[in-house]
């Protein structure tokens, strides 16, 4: 396969960022002079979206310290999956999170994953999830046994602070829909 060029790029982009199919990706393209075909531009996607992620980790913009935090139902290689999301009070995304099951210890896995890649928060605010207040009480409790105590995280169950975070599934949701669902685990 053919390392893209920089009207390939373009194709990789609009597929990764927007509900375009591959097939209307290639007419658009087609339509420029450019030409690949779909079933390329899809070995493409599995190829390099796991580096493009791995390098926008790397110069990923500091987050606010202030978390919306929600899961929701996704399909990923024909099997429904809870997706755990995280995104700031301005609406930046902080992390996701992938599990087959809804407990305290997923949740605690997301938090771990979301403090590591983005840093420490000091509010998050949750819906009535009882792994999430499980997983928080743990990180509270950790911090408080080691002498942490002003560096708490302060939890809200607020349930309109969470339209944000809310409106951020709205996004996958429609891609999922429109591949079909994920069909990989690709960037876990």
């Amino acid at each position: 396969m053919p390392f893209p060029t920089r009207d390939h790029h373009a194709a990789l982009r609009y597929y990764l960022a927007y509900k375009l199919s591959c097939r209307e990706i290639e007419e658009i393209f087609s339509e420029r002079n450019i030409r690949f075909d779909h079933s390329t531009l899809n070995r493409w996607v599995i190829k390099y979206a796991p580096l493009l992620e791995a390098n926008f980790r790397k110069i990923k913009r500091k987050v606010a310290d202030s978390w919306r935090i929600d899961e929701t139902y996704i399909k990923v290689i024909g099997k429904w999956v809870y997706y755990y999301r995280a995104v700031d009070k301005y609406g930046a995304i902080i992390d996701f999170y992938l599990s087959e099951t809804r407990n305290e210890q997923d949740a605690r896995a997301f938090f771990d994953k979301a403090i590591g890649s983005s840093g420490f928060l000091n509010k998050v605010v949750i819906d009535k999830s009882g792994a999430n207040v499980a997983a928080l009480d743990t990180i509270n409790i950790s911090l408080w046994l080691g002498g942490y105590m002003l560096r708490m995280i302060e939890v809200l169950a607020v349930k309109y602070l969470n339209n944000i975070v809310e409106q951020s599934h709205r996004k996958v949701k429609g891609k999922m829909h429109q591949c079909l669902g994920w069909k990989s685990w690709m960037g876990e």
